[in-house]
């Protein structure tokens, strides 16, 4: 079972042969955008929800690398499904694959190469310089917005 991310469905013509899902957020993703494939594609691309406790595996995996501030929602909810139905994930989304190869679900770039190895990540507030583990909304210091780096 394919498990399809919004940016392969951006990078695709059409669907592939073999069976795909995606989570209710990637449609939402692709009618924000209007994107006319949807159209085409109707009933050929189910849409299944998650289960919660997949969503904390992958938010427990994603806090670890310091991705969990570089995964939008329905990012996660695309690795979530993929453990809930033991798919492979396609994605041009560097964080979903940083991410699905710390869990060991398998990935496949659409439109792009793919990661060549796990990154972990740190940031950087951009006003007061100081670091920290997790991505906050604001630094707890100044106010100031936060920045990712790659952990050395």
């Amino acid at each position: 079972m394919l498990v399809l991310d919004s940016s392969a469905l951006f990078s695709m013509e059409q669907l592939p042969e073999e069976e795909s899902c995606c989570p209710p957020g990637v449609i939402k993703e692709l009618t924000k955008y209007k994107d006319h494939r949807l159209d085409l594609w109707g009933d050929l691309l189910r849409v299944s929800d998650c289960t919660e406790a997949s969503v904390k595996k992958v938010e427990e995996a994603a806090r670890k690398s310091g991705d969990l501030g570089r995964l939008s929602p329905v990012d996660i909810t695309v690795l979530a499904l993929a453990v809930d139905v033991n798919g492979t994930v396609m994605t041009d989304d560097y964080s979903i694959q940083n991410t699905a190869r710390i869990m060991g679900i398998p990935y496949k770039a659409v439109g792009q190469e793919g990661i060549k190895k796990v990154e972990k990540w740190n940031y950087q507030c951009i006003g007061c310089k100081k670091w920290y583990k997790e991505k906050m909304p604001d630094c707890p210091i100044c106010g100031s917005e936060m920045r990712a780096h790659r952990k050395r």
